[in-house]
């Protein structure tokens, strides 16, 4: 992993406001895609809603490289700290 993803990985936890949910989820997913790769456990069961929520937003980023999810992630965690600021 490179070093503008740890730093974004870092920031994103400064931000003053909280995200949106869809905008956690897609950090959720860019920051697995990144650092595991194409989704690799079963989906949750029907009553983890949140697990489940997550599990697909994961799996919708199936085929990206990490590198291009790296470079998405970093993207998206600086659009979200002009957005919201850091602490």
């Amino acid at each position: 992993m490179s070093a503008e993803f740890e730093k974004a990985a870092a920031d994103v936890k400064k931000l003053k406001a909280k995200p949106t949910d869809a905008e956690l989820l897609d950090l959720y997913a860019l920051f697995k895609q990144a650092s595991v790769g194409d989704v690799n456990t079963e989906r949750p069961g029907m009553l983890d809603f949140k697990g489940k929520a997550k599990w697909d937003a994961w799996s919708a980023k199936k085929g990206l490289s990490k590198e291009d999810a790296e470079k998405a992630y970093v993207d998206l965690a600086k659009r979200l700290g002009e957005q919201y600021g850091l602490e």
